[in-house]
């Protein structure tokens, strides 16, 4: 039986070792807050994982999710061996996290064992706002914020930005599992195409379509950041953190024209220092 504090103490370890952005903001939570965002991101990371597994079948891959999404539907109730699901099932008792955000998380990794392009934006961003969106309302929950109605819309807009940018960052990551997140009308109106992609070419009609995307991901951020004035000090200060080591990472993809190719974008801990101060 695992214990609460062995739970915990999972979660964070977890997010430690993988959320390489998203942990700078954690870190500056207070210790409850900073256990139940955990959790949340151990439990993404886990969808995540599972959607993208390449040692299992879809049909593998899909039975795992929907055990993903019984055991969220199953919540307060946790296996008492499964250390994520008992923090998770933990953070869900001591603040207001919509299981419906839960859910979305999950149903936004199934989209992925279902397809592995978008036509347009929208339905894009219907995805970005499961797999990202969600993240953004389930944690909003735990910040405590002011007006909880105004900050779920606010905070999922800026999971939706983040996503953009990640979407950005990973095109060639993506390309490997034979993804292309970049919506197909917007590549094929800037020329570019597939085998683009998959020679890693950068020209003109490339930097077209990822400026499109760039004021977007700008766009969205900007509207996700009116969601700081809602939040405590320290809160505030988490969401700083991570949206501006995004932006930082948008302004990094600008300034190389957007070559994501030859080097996968990524700032060093100076770098996200900056970053975050400049926000």
């Amino acid at each position: 039986m695992t214990t609460l504090r062995e739970a915990y103490s999972e979660a964070l370890a977890i997010t430690r070792r993988e959320a390489r952005n998203f942990g700078w903001g954690i870190a500056l939570l207070p210790r409850p807050k900073r256990q139940a965002v955990a959790a949340l991101y151990a439990f993404a990371r886990r969808v995540d994982d599972i959607a993208d597994e390449a040692v299992r079948t879809l049909d593998g891959r899909r039975q795992r999710l929907e055990s993903c999404r019984a055991a969220v539907e199953a919540l307060p109730a946790a296996p008492g061996d499964d250390a994520v699901l008992v923090a998770l099932a933990d953070a869900t008792t001591r603040y207001p996290i919509p299981t419906s955000a839960l859910l979305d998380l999950v149903k936004g990794a199934l989209m992925d064992t279902e397809r592995t392009r978008y036509e347009t934006f929208e339905e894009l961003r219907e995805y970005c706002r499961c797999v990202a969106g969600s993240i953004g309302v389930a944690c909003a929950a735990v910040y405590e914020p002011s007006d909880p109605g105004a900050a779920r819309q606010l905070a999922e807009t800026l999971g939706i930005a983040l996503q953009q940018i990640n979407i950005m960052r990973d095109v060639a990551e993506d390309w490997s599992l034979g993804r292309v997140y970049l919506p197909q009308e917007e590549l094929r109106a800037s020329g570019v195409t597939e085998s683009d992609l998959a020679a890693g070419r950068v020209g003109p009609g490339w930097c077209t379509v990822m400026e499109v995307q760039a004021d977007r991901a700008d766009g969205l951020l900007r509207e996700g950041l009116g969601l700081l004035p809602l939040l405590d000090r320290r809160s505030r200060l988490c969401v700083r953190a991570f949206a501006g080591i995004y932006r930082g990472l948008l302004a990094q993809m600008r300034a190389c024209e957007f070559d994501v190719f030859s080097e996968r974008p990524h700032l060093s801990a100076l770098g996200k220092a900056r970053a975050v101060a400049a926000l």
